[in-house]
């Protein structure tokens, strides 16, 4: 059985939304991998954004080295991807449906995101025996892997009728889009704004710390991919065909697809009706139905519509994720093994008692959700 790890920690030193507890996560967690589960350093691989001599955790670099991460597990193999860094949120294309209304992602150090549609596809690649967790401490991580059941949480409303609620609206808005009217814009108004300040604040202990949520409102980071990219002039609803632009072949597969997607919503909807996932049609005219990511563990800092705080402790200058210092602070605490929802309960209860409004959650088939946290 072997035991492989890939940890992201992004800090994007130098820019406005700059954290400072990114990368001291994944050097934990890398530590408590090898000296706790037995992982082979040399089997864990590290990218974070503060040393420029070795490879950067880009959008390219992250797919490349999660897929190959994947595609080499066999049955019996235990992985683990880590990711703490900033996370955004798309609102969904007109007449496409999404469980959230949104398109959940983490952000990469050159702003060219991953989707949680991506994330399904990968995980849904994941071989039979093989498991792969999923640990990410970033803004509305909830939901990261689309389609994947939740266990612990409150992001998804997976009633059917809910579901066909929540799609009728998304045709009312490509109805009302001709018009100028788009519901999302109220919602990018909440969103929008350069609202990811550091505050002070007191923990339990009464220890006097520094917070900033690992949050990029929409505006923040369409200006960071304008500063990055040199484009100008990114409107809201062009992120995607932007990212396209820019990276090409390296942006997100599902935004090139964005186009057949549309074409295929009423299928969507039928799909709904019936219970079932959305099936699309490839060129030869054969169904291909969506895989799904049974064989993936999320387990979410924040609900998918929670920030994920970055906290700096004034006094002795450590630098932390409010989830990931959690998740150390329950594996010092006992040698036994601790279960997926345990794990996910107990660090829920340690941020409530510290002051933080966000709630972890975790996403699995339900096999997993007894089974022992990372082994």
């Amino acid at each position: 059985m072997a035991k492989k790890a890939l940890l992201i920690g992004i800090n994007y030193p130098g820019t406005a939304v700059e954290l400072r507890g990114c990368v001291n996560d994944v050097r934990r967690m890398q530590r408590c991998l090898i000296d706790r589960y037995g992982f082979p350093n040399k089997d864990i691989r590290v990218l974070i954004d503060t040393d420029k001599s070795s490879l950067q955790p880009t959008g390219k670099n992250i797919r490349d080295a999660l897929k190959k991460l994947i595609d080499e597990g066999e049955s019996g193999d235990v992985l683990v991807f880590h990711y703490s860094g900033h996370g955004t949120r798309l609102p969904t294309e007109q007449g496409i449906f999404d469980a959230t209304d949104y398109d959940e992602c983490i952000t990469p150090c050159d702003m060219n995101l991953i989707t949680d549609n991506e994330f399904r596809d990968m995980v849904a690649e994941v071989k039979k025996g093989c498991l792969l967790t999923i640990i990410s401490d970033s803004c509305h991580s909830g939901g990261l892997i689309e389609e994947a059941k939740e266990q612990i949480g409150e992001s998804y409303v997976n009633k059917r009728k809910s579901r066909i609620a929540t799609f009728f609206i998304s045709i009312v808005r490509s109805l009302l889009k001709p018009c100028g009217v788009s519901s999302n814009d109220s919602q990018r108004g909440s969103e929008g704004g350069h609202d990811s300040f550091t505050r002070e604040s007191e923990l339990e202990d009464g220890e006097t710390v520094n917070m900033k949520t690992r949050y990029l409102p929409l505006d923040s980071y369409i200006s960071l991919l304008e500063e990055q990219t040199g484009q100008t002039d990114i409107k809201p609803e062009k992120v995607r065909q932007a990212l396209v632009k820019v990276f090409g072949q390296d942006s997100s597969p599902n935004f090139m697809l964005s186009n057949s997607m549309k074409r295929n919503a009423n299928r969507g909807l039928l799909s709904m009706l019936i219970g079932k996932h959305e099936v699309n049609t490839d060129g030869a005219g054969s169904e291909v139905k969506s895989k799904h990511p049974n064989n993936g563990i999320l387990l979410s800092g924040c609900q998918t519509d929670q920030r994920s705080e970055d906290v700096y402790v004034t006094r002795t200058g450590k630098a932390y994720g409010a989830f990931s210092d959690a998740i150390q602070t329950i594996l010092l605490g006992t040698r036994k093994e601790i279960t997926n929802k345990e794990m996910v309960l107990r660090a829920r209860e340690i941020l409530k008692k510290q002051r933080f409004n966000q709630r972890p959650g975790l996403y699995c088939h339900d096999r997993y959700l007894n089974k022992p946290f990372i082994c």
